[in-house]
């Protein structure tokens, strides 16, 4: 088997934050996503861990989800370094448009941040001391890039492919196609000589052919009735929230999910617009019963 060269580190995080890829080569030094605002001094504190006495040159942004570049701004302020963005964001970035960058949409916070470059589907990137092939990564998020390295056969997946499925497929909740491009994608994948996978969330894997089953059996359920992926949703961004502010009232996350679009789509999908409450109540419950969050009297709270 295969090992990660000795130019990369990948640093495993919670849920809240992605994993954070750091290279180090004669070149430079570079970071691949960032992780969430909240955890930035963390992300910080772990990137001068590793780099010792050198800076960091580059951040490279798979996408730009709240948990993958919200330690952008505290790494630009701390080294002046460049950062790379998806070319189909840079409008949004140049106007700090957090509609389109869906962190209103659900919920989330980030730090404004600028960008010295853009990557996109067909480029390259030196990153470690090798050629990394960016390509394009729709489904989860239209504007999500992958990288990967044939000669260490290593893929950079970020969401659209985890050890057991991929991240949610977000422009469904919207009306847009997403299950086509997920499904585009993981076909991709199975095309690209890789021996080690770096998710966005989890640990590192080598079972390709194993995580691209699950993930086709998970696309399958999930298109066969679109609610599973509103539902699905709907809680990752409840819990997630929760994970952020540990504790929130009942009311509170109504009203949360009536006012961050990408919840509210989602609550829409599966019930009245006058029973979110009912709703949300629902969702908690079953957060509950599965062991993800607790639920004291109008409180909830991670578990």
């Amino acid at each position: 088997m295969r090992t990660l060269p000795e130019s990369m580190t990948v640093i495993e995080r919670g849920w809240l934050s992605s994993n954070n890829v750091l290279f180090r080569s004669a070149e430079g030094t570079a970071i691949v996503d960032t992780g969430y605002v909240s955890h930035a001094p963390q992300t910080l504190a772990l990137v001068k861990q590793k780099l010792g006495a050198r800076k960091l040159d580059l951040i490279v942004n798979t996408h730009l989800h709240s948990d993958h570049c919200g330690g952008n701004a505290l790494l630009q302020r701390t080294y002046a370094c460049d950062t790379l963005i998806p070319a189909s964001e840079a409008h949004a970035v140049r106007a700090w448009d957090e509609d389109a960058l869906t962190f209103r949409a659900t919920g989330q916070r980030c730090d404004r941040f600028d960008f010295t470059g853009t990557i996109a589907h067909g480029g390259t990137l030196a990153l470690g001391g090798f050629d990394w092939n960016v390509l394009g990564a729709p489904g989860h998020d239209p504007h999500s890039l992958m990288l990967h390295c044939p000669e260490t056969r290593v893929l950079i997946s970020a969401d659209a492919l985890w050890e057991n499925g991929f991240g949610v497929i977000f422009p469904e909740l919207e009306g847009d196609s997403g299950f086509a491009e997920e499904r585009a994608v993981l076909e991709l994948i199975s095309t690209l000589d890789v021996d080690i996978v770096i998710p966005g969330h989890g640990a590192p894997f080598t079972d390709v052919a194993r995580a691209l089953e699950v993930a086709s059996s998970r696309l399958d359920y999930l298109q066969a009735d679109p609610a599973r992926n509103a539902k699905n949703a709907l809680k990752v961004l409840i819990v997630f929230k929760l994970m952020e502010v540990r504790t929130m009232t009942l009311d509170a996350l109504v009203t949360m999910t009536q006012d961050a679009r990408a919840m509210r789509a989602a609550a829409d999908a599966l019930a009245p617009s006058g029973e979110c409450h009912t709703l949300v109540e629902k969702i908690v419950g079953e957060l509950a019963r599965g062991g993800s969050v607790n639920v004291s009297g109008e409180t909830v709270s991670v578990a």
